[in-house]
């Protein structure tokens, strides 16, 4: 039987890397994405290498991926994998100077959106049983707290947690579950979170060495193709390059 991944947020970044990595493994293919001009384009290239379904959604609208899951073909009555990549953060800036409508954004997509994916595709992972997988993309600001990272840390937070109860709710199904934590990442996230601004992204990243798409892509194929009895629980990352910041101390007053 051949490995079918579902992958939200395939578009772009790690979503659009693991298309192309499980695709040159042999993996079948449901494509998720916003953009209907760039799933279709991505669609089409990869049909060239394997079966590839796609669908044009968001996963924050819960009523749209109840109908286009349940309309799915027969042939993904089992799923081997789920790839919560779906994500984003909006804005850097401290609390206080930012848009509550993007914190409601970051919520809905990053939590509701990753909850919906999951409890929609459970049914099918089990029924695949042994050697299924769930990756839920989390991050390294779940673990660690810096200036700007509020909601959005804070969502990954939730993933990480999310990820450790659903691993206690499966047992016994076979199903895997792993929380993937990235650090500094070069992608078109951090152009979504600067809203667009080139130089801001340009000066992010200059002189890092970055991880790279193609590295979170191929880390989440290691993932799922490990022997059927081995879960690995959370694995955090980061180029050799970021480390730690120090504690910051306020000396307004002395």
């Amino acid at each position: 039987m051949t490995a079918t991944v579902f992958i939200t947020g395939a578009t772009s970044g790690f979503g659009e890397a693991c298309a192309r990595r499980f695709a040159q493994a042999g993996w079948s293919l449901i494509l998720t994405g916003r953009r209907e001009t760039r799933l279709q384009a991505l669609t089409d290239e990869l049909s060239a290498l394997t079966d590839v379904h796609s669908l044009v959604l968001d996963v924050r609208d819960r009523h749209g991926m109840e109908a286009a899951i349940a309309g799915l073909p027969a042939k993904y009555d089992k799923l081997t994998a789920l790839i919560n990549n779906a994500g984003l953060a909006l804005g850097a800036a401290p609390a206080p100077q930012c848009e509550l409508n993007d914190w409601d954004i970051m919520v809905d997509t990053n939590i509701k959106g990753l909850l919906y994916s999951t409890r929609l595709l459970l049914p099918r992972l089990i029924a695949h049983g042994r050697g299924a997988g769930i990756v839920n993309l989390g991050s390294i600001a779940g673990n660690w707290p810096y200036p700007g990272s509020h909601v959005y840390g804070a969502t990954k937070a939730f993933v990480k947690q999310f990820s450790l109860n659903l691993r206690n709710d499966l047992v016994g199904t076979g199903v895997r579950v792993t929380d993937l934590e990235p650090g500094l990442c070069e992608s078109e996230f951090s152009l979504v979170r600067f809203a667009g601004d080139q130089a801001k992204y340009d000066a992010t990243y200059a002189g890092a060495e970055a991880i790279q798409p193609e590295d979170i892509a191929e880390t989440i194929h290691w993932i799922l193709t490990q022997p059927a009895h081995i879960n690995i629980n959370s694995l955090e990352l980061m180029p050799v390059s970021q480390t730690w910041a120090g504690f910051a101390i306020d000396r307004s007053r002395s």
